[in-house]
């Protein structure tokens, strides 16, 4: 599941076009939603998007603000997608922290099928 903030029609092009619309079982855009990132209520609405408890997700993501202190209010697992920054925020802190998306992806996966992590 995806989860963006942006124009409905912007962000569903862009994932149609990389072709993570392939991988995933939907998405939630802000607009259509009617609540951005970091609120809960965009992250209630993807779970209920794909008929999934929230309590099981994770947020993966590269925004401070948006992804991970997104995670905090639900009490999501959080995986911050670092791209070369060092993690500079006091108000939280990721589950886990990444190289890069992959990386973020891989420990999620390897999480929650018991597998360690690296």
């Amino acid at each position: 599941m995806i989860v963006t903030n942006g124009r409905t029609a912007q962000q569903e092009s862009k994932i149609r076009n990389t072709g993570l619309n392939g991988l995933v079982r939907g998405w939630a855009v802000s607009e259509s939603v009617g609540h951005k990132k970091p609120a809960p209520e965009i992250f209630r609405a993807a779970a209920a998007l794909v008929a999934l408890p929230l309590a099981d997700a994770w947020i993966i993501g590269d925004s401070p603000r948006a992804d991970i202190a997104g995670a905090v209010t639900p009490g999501l697992r959080s995986v911050w997608a670092a791209n070369g920054r060092s993690w500079n925020q006091d108000a939280c802190r990721p589950t886990y922290a990444a190289a890069d998306v992959a990386a973020a992806i891989h420990h999620a996966i390897r999480a929650d099928s018991g597998k360690p992590t690296a």
